[in-house]
This record gives structure tokens, C-alpha cells and sequence, in this order.
């Protein structure tokens, strides 16, 4: 394989002062030549954020699909409507008398949509709730998820992958995303597989059909084969698993919401020395009843860089439906959001002709937006106060999130941060960059192709910036 540091060596095409390059610089013209890959399915724009000037345009006004960049968008308008320091709060109902720690009747959890409740923090939440005098339930676990309206969603609609964590639907009451992390041992001894759950949900019921087989540890999936059975909360897992693995780790979902809520809540709270008596229903809060918690997520500001950095498509999902629940009333929905973001976008004179929006997290293959699109909300968040909060929620290049593995080229480490976005036949990556000039600039690329997401893109994607940080 031709090393891309080759590639870059070629001769460079300057913008000039006055006007955008009219065709793409000799280094893109070579990797796309070299990867047959057709100008015509890339879109670039390039523009200077300090005097206004578009270094470059090619195919800018052509709607493509942006992939997991729709998020810089869905997270935009989060940190304009909601502003950075925006908190979610997760309320906690005692229905019944507190008598020396013991509450005799249910606890009622209502959602407010956090984003964010994985593990560590529902064990927090729980520790709040000892805190308050409460040690055993004698009653139900009651979870109220109605500040959401999601309706009727099939997980496996996108891809046929239902037990993928991106493909995990939004809930008020959302933890830990709905996913476990699966961990396989071989234990030769036994001639077994050993599977164990991390959160240990007890009522995620594991069928072990596993053959311990000689071999290296290497494979898909390390020959494991994952089905669930929804009716009785049941997960299967058949195939042969290589004894050369020593431990192998799989993440996928688990459960309804509410009864992964209420797995996760009996682990935790068991573990802490609680008691619960009964099982879960869902409920809701009664009008006159006061909360014993009331537990704040991270600040939006936080939430945006989890979501942006490493792409976290339920996270953005919850951002939308939180903006319809805020903006248009309760109870969210994913089409108030997108009202939501029009409405915003019409008020900021942001009319985007060619956008597709859909669920906000960009997976989607009918989602659509054009370059110079993308790269006037990028100009319109730069002159923000919230600025330094949406440019470090990005990937910083080579560092850190979803671009801490990319790029050959040293010299564009540190200096841009970037949100990428990748589906089947869909590469994009947007953004921006400082040049060794110390010029700033914001930076769009997609590209739509067959199989381009499988290495090309990025190529061709690290000589157009390698391009811009020479500007």
C-alpha cells in the first residue's frame, strides 16, 4: 500500500486572496485518483473564520449525506436554546410512610430525559436516596418515563443490528444506555465458557449454549453468536469460543428501559445493603407528591462533549427530544424536535435548503445537508459566547474521541478539533483547524460513495486538511 505521507508530497494548490479555489488542491486530485474514487462524490468547504473569506468550494451546495455530523448541529442548538450550564433532574418519590429506614410502600423514579445516568452515577443517585432515611422497600419500584413520548421504534429497523448500542432508543429514564458489557473466560478445566454481566442484572436470564474450541483468539466476535428473547427477558449465546482468549469483551443491550432500570436499581441498591420487597410498574406521579431527591446530571456543556467526541447517537437523541420537551411543552418527541431546530434555524436566518434532519443523531440513510450548509452553522456557533464549550466538545485531532487513532501526519495533531461521521458509503468529517499560519478555519468534507467509509475517505479527508494547515 502506497503510504499517504507519499501522497501528501505532491505539489499543493494555494487558494488565491481574492476568490475560492475553483477545483480541489493536486493532493485530494491524487488520492481520489489513486482510490478511483470520482470527484464528483465529494463536497468540500473551507472558509477563514477571522476575515470571512471561502478558501474553497467544490460540489458545496450538493445534498449529501453528513452521517454523524448532523450532531454538530442537534448539539448547537441545545447549547443556543438550553444553554451550557443546562441541568437534567431525575426525581425520587417515597409513596408511603419512612419508619427507622424502611419505607412501607413503592419508590417512584420519574426521568427528566438525562443523557447521561450511566453506572456510576445511578450509584450515586442511590446513595442520595440512603441518604434521605431510606434502607428497604417494602413496596414496588415505580418508574415514570412520561416526560418522553417515543412511541412504537423497531432497534433493528436501521441496520438489523436490535442488539447494537447505537441503536438503543431515547427514554426519560435512560441508564447506563441500556447496555451490558458481556465478559467471556474460557475455563479449560471445566471445558466452559464462563459469561458474566457487568452491571450484574439479575434479571437478564443467560442461555449458555458456548463450546469451549482450541484455536487463537481471533475471529468475529470471537465465534459468538448473541439472540435475545424479549418475552422472558432471556439471552442466548451459542458458537465456539476460542481457548487461546483469555477474557473478551462484548457490549450490547439488554432488557426493556423500565426493566433495565429496574435490574440495574435492584444490583446497585442490593450491593449498597438495601432491600426491595416487590417488583417494577410503570407510574405516575401522583399531583400532590414531593420529591426526597432531586438529582442533577452534568451540565449540558459536559453532555455535548460525550456526545460529539465519541459519537454517542442515543445521547443526541435524548438532546432532541429534551428541546421539544422544553421549547414546545411536554411530553417530548422526535418530531417537536425537529420543529424545534427548524423554528431555530428560520429565527437565525440559518435556511437550509438541503437538510434532511430526521433524528439528530445522523443515523439515517435518508438524512441530508450540504456542505456550505454545515459550514455556515460551523461560522454562526464561532461568534457565540458558548464558543469554547461547542469547539471542546469536539474531537481533538489525534488525541482524543473518535479521531484519537487518526491521522499519520504529526502535524496535524492538536490542531483541529472535529466531529466525524461514517456509515456504510457515507465519510464526513467537519469542524475546525488552526494552520501552521495560525490562521483559523472552518472545514467541511463529505463524501457519499461505494465503500468509501472503509479507508478511503479518510484519506482523502487527511490530505485536504494536511492542505488547509499549510494555508
Amino acid at each position: 500500500m502506497i503510504r499517504l505521507a507519499a501522497i501528501l508530497g505532491t505539489v499543493l494548490v494555494f487558494a488565491t486572496a481574492t476568490s475560492a479555489e475553483p477545483t480541489l488542491p493536486n493532493s485530494v486530485l491524487s488520492v481520489l485518483s489513486l482510490r478511483q474514487l470520482p470527484p464528483e462524490s465529494l463536497s468540500v468547504y473551507v472558509e477563514d473564520l477571522d476575515s470571512g473569506e471561502v478558501l474553497l468550494e467544490w460540489q458545496e451546495l450538493e445534498p449529501r449525506n453528513p452521517g454523524s455530523t448532523i450532531k454538530l448541529l442537534t448539539t448547537l442548538v441545545a447549547l443556543d436554546e438550553l444553554g451550557p450550564g443546562y441541568v437534567w433532574r431525575t426525581k425520587v418519590y417515597a409513596l408511603g410512610e419512612v419508619e427507622s429506614g424502611r419505607l412501607r410502600g413503592d419508590l417512584l423514579i420519574k426521568g427528566d430525559g438525562d443523557p447521561f445516568l450511566v453506572t456510576e452515577r445511578v450509584w450515586q443517585l442511590l446513595r442520595n436516596i440512603r441518604s434521605a432515611g431510606i434502607q428497604s422497600i417494602d413496596g414496588d419500584l415505580l418508574i415514570d418515563d412520561s416526560y418522553f413520548q417515543v412511541g412504537a421504534h423497531d432497534p433493528a429497523a436501521f441496520d438489523r443490528q436490535p442488539l447494537r448500542a447505537y441503536n438503543v432508543t431515547p427514554n426519560a429514564l435512560l441508564m447506563n444506555f441500556k447496555v451490558v458489557r458481556y465478559w467471556f473466560e474460557p475455563e479449560p478445566d471445566n471445558n466452559r465458557v464462563y459469561i458474566r454481566l457487568d452491571p450484574p442484572l439479575a434479571n437478564v436470564q443467560i442461555d449458555n449454549k458456548l463450546a469451549l474450541t482450541p484455536g487463537r483468539c481471533r475471529g468475529y466476535q470471537r465465534g459468538i453468536t448473541i439472540s435475545a428473547n424479549s418475552a422472558v427477558d432471556q439471552m442466548t449465546f451459542s458458537g465456539k469460543f476460542p481457548a487461546g482468549c483469555q477474557r473478551y469483551a462484548m457490549d450490547r443491550t439488554a432488557l426493556s428501559h423500565n426493566a433495565y432500570v429496574y435490574g440495574l436499581f435492584v444490583a446497585l441498591w442490593e450491593e449498597s445493603g438495601g432491600t426491595l420487597s416487590g417488583s417494577w410498574r410503570r407510574a405516575l406521579v401522583p399531583e400532590d407528591a414531593e420529591p426526597i431527591v432531586e438529582f442533577q446530571s452534568v451540565p449540558l456543556a459536559d453532555a455535548i462533549a460525550r456526545v460529539n467526541k465519541y459519537s454517542n447517537n442515543v445521547m443526541a437523541r435524548q438532546l432532541l427530544y429534551t428541546l421539544s420537551a422544553e421549547v414546545l411543552g411536554e411530553p417530548g418527541t422526535e418530531a417537536g424536535g425537529r420543529r424545534v431546530v427548524g423554528d431555530w434555524l428560520h429565527e437565525n436566518d440559518l435556511d437550509f435548503s438541503a437538510l434532511a434532519f430526521h433524528n439528530g443523531a445522523g443515523l439515517s440513510r435518508d438524512a441530508r445537508m450540504s456542505a456550505r450548509d454545515l459550514g455556515a452553522m460551523l461560522r454562526f456557533a464561532w461568534r457565540q459566547p458558548y464558543m469554547p464549550e461547542y469547539v471542546s466538545s469536539l474531537s481533538l485531532s489525534g488525541v482524543d474521541g473518535t479521531l484519537r487513532s487518526r491521522f499519520e501526519d504529526p502535524a496535524l495533531t492538536g490542531n483541529a478539533h472535529l466531529k466525524t461521521g461514517s456509515l456504510d458509503d457515507v465519510t464526513a468529517i467537519a469542524g475546525y483547524l488552526q494552520s501552521r499560519s495560525g490562521k483559523r478555519f472552518a472545514v467541511v468534507t463529505m463524501q457519499n460513495y461505494p465503500d468509501v467509509h472503509r479507508g478511503p475517505g479518510a484519506e482523502v479527508q487527511e490530505a485536504l486538511l494536511r492542505w488547509v494547515f499549510e494555508q
